[in-house]
């Protein structure tokens, strides 16, 4: 283990020969990066790189038959059904996956989206309110509801009833409804404990029309097709860093395969708007583009601006919509750069402590997971950043390897008044007295569990390679082990010794650094995002750990190294 500047490099150990050998029409650098990935057996390997893991039976998960029973119900006396979503890609996704079958199936649906600013995360005693004043009989929760026991009891008192799928940690106990759908649930025997909230209403959409064939009905010629929702899988799937391993792996392999035909309106004109190109659009795209885009709705005023993207028929109002999506996503942009500035100023007098906690009322609500995700990013401690607006605060957090933040919350649970979320980020709402107390209750749990040792962000790098094998052809190879993300993270390599021939900043704030890098034979293009580093501060000769992908320029496509961490050369 190697120390760079405040990282801690990881090289993974070289497969042994026997094993590299038990897969000869493999290329060896495919088998290594499967080793390093635990994908070690002949089955493993042949379904990770067919992307055909089994797709198990949706009624395996536990309340799907309640579920499914007493939506069927709902159809067939006309009730007028809702569905609870998120203002995140995940649950706008999910949101529009299941009006879309609902009404397939001749129900009367709505969707309901809480906005941000005004309701926060989750199901809502405001929102439930104005569903019953509404007429609405049944309630569908997407990517939400698994912790909202009192709001759940409060539904019911209006006389509705819930059925809840969700993908969160649980509470102690589950929320009073006709059916609690979450994987993570500890009676649940679901082979995949994964999903996303669209999976999930995936999932449930499959179960429905699935029913709706068997029974052979007049409407079961005329309803859609499960692949064609998998488009809405993949983005909220990819755009949640959801693991893209086992089914996830599958549904969003076959999901970006119909995203790059752009069938929906909403598609083509987010594609137009943002430069890319059908048929080039990876998890990449997803992660980097059109999620932000997506996102940048909820963030700033209103999610069902993405939702009427996602669902619209009209190429009209499909480009108007994009158009409002790119517009928002830079003023996304911009507030995030002012908000970041900001809390680094916080930071710089917090010192050496093990967790972040920064409040007051320069922060945004719709944008503070983004600032805690770049302090973390920057920093390596978990951040809870607080937006305060009176006596109130909403509050997102983001944390580090072998912190769960949720459990953390767990912890000061009597200082929150909502929280939720899983190990890596949360969301919560606290009042302003509770502010002091809950930043030292939640110092006092970061002071127990994290060493020393787990606050230096760790580098996995998967092998080293000499720099000329940085190539066309070696990406070639790794991009038949796409789609890349969480648990399928992009190969990291290595380079020794290789030679700096240009350094400059570039991008508006120069924290980004565009390199010219040689091993004294070719050349190659690469740039360093984020790294905040003056351009003289690189040798003219370092270890360079880096990835690699294609980059279109004016037309041209070309292949770029893109530097996740530097040190001095070890001549």
């Amino acid at each position: 283990m190697l120390t760079s500047r405040g990282k801690s490099w990881a090289i993974y150990p070289s497969a042994p020969a026997e094993h590299l050998e038990r897969f000869p029409e493999l290329p060896p650098l495919i088998v290594q990066l499967l080793y390093n990935r635990q994908i070690l057996t002949a089955s493993q390997v042949q379904q990770f790189m067919d992307r055909c893991a089994p797709e198990a039976n949706p009624f395996r998960l536990l309340g799907m038959n309640e579920a499914v029973a007493r939506l069927r119900q709902s159809f067939r006396q006309k009730e007028l059904i809702a569905v609870y979503g998120d203002y995140d890609v995940d649950g706008v996704t999910a949101t529009a996956l299941l009006i879309e079958t609902f009404r397939a199936l001749g129900a009367e649906a709505i969707p309901y989206i809480p906005k941000r600013l005004e309701e926060g995360y989750g199901l809502s005693n405001h929102g439930l309110a104005e569903l019953a004043e509404r007429g609405v009989k049944v309630v569908v929760t997407v990517d939400c509801g698994v912790r909202s026991s009192a709001e759940a009891q409060y539904a019911h008192s209006l006389g509705m009833e819930l059925i809840i799928t969700d993908h969160h940690g649980l509470a102690s106990e589950l929320p009073k409804a006709v059916a609690v759908i979450d994987p993570r649930r500890a009676d649940e025997t679901y082979p995949f404990t994964h999903l996303t909230g669209v999976g999930l209403a995936y999932k449930l959409a499959q179960a429905l029309l699935r029913v709706e064939r068997r029974l052979s009905t007049k409407r079961s010629q005329d309803l859609p097709e499960e692949e064609s929702f998998l488009d809405l899988v993949a983005l909220g799937t990819v755009a949640d860093l959801a693991p893209l391993i086992g089914e996830n792996r599958v549904l969003v392999s076959r999901g970006l395969a119909r995203l790059n035909q752009a069938a929906r309106p909403g598609m083509a004109a987010m594609l137009q708007e943002s430069g890319l190109r059908q048929g080039q659009v990876t998890s990449g795209s997803v992660g980097f583009v059109l999620g932000p885009r997506l996102n940048a709705a909820g963030r700033l005023d209103d999610a069902m601006v993405s939702y009427q993207l996602l669902t619209t028929d009209s190429s009209e109002e499909a480009c108007a919509l994009a158009q409002q999506l790119g517009m928002q996503n830079q003023k996304r942009r911009q507030l995030l750069e002012q908000m970041l500035q900001h809390a680094r100023e916080q930071v710089g007098a917090l010192h050496d402590q093990r967790v972040y906690v920064l409040a007051d009322e320069s922060y945004s609500a719709g944008v503070a997971g983004l600032v805690a995700g770049r302090i973390v990013e920057e920093f390596y401690r978990p951040t809870l950043i607080i937006a305060l607006d009176g006596e109130s605060g909403k509050g997102s957090a983001r944390s580090i390897e072998g912190f769960h933040i949720t459990h953390a919350l767990d912890e000061c649970c009597d200082l929150l008044e909502q929280y939720g979320g899983h190990s890596a980020a949360a969301g919560f709402s606290i009042s302003r007295q509770n502010v002091e107390p809950f930043r030292a209750k939640i110092s006092q749990v970061a002071a127990c569990q994290l060493t020393q040792e787990q606050l230096v962000a760790k580098l996995h790098i998967d092998m080293e390679i000499p720099l000329r094998q940085a190539s066309g052809s070696t990406l070639a190879l790794l991009e038949a082990m796409e789609p890349f993300g969480a648990g399928n993270p992009q190969p990291v390599f290595v380079s020794r010794n290789v030679q700096v021939r240009n350094a400059h900043a570039m991008g508006r704030d120069g924290a980004t650094l565009k390199l010219v890098l040689s091993d004294g034979t070719s050349v190659w293009d690469a740039v360093a995002f984020r790294q905040r580093l003056s351009p003289s501060e690189v040798p003219k000769h370092i270890d360079v750990a880096y990835t690699m992908q294609r980059h279109t320029w004016n037309g041209v496509e070309e292949l770029q190294l893109v530097v996740e961490d530097w040190q001095a050369a070890s001549l």
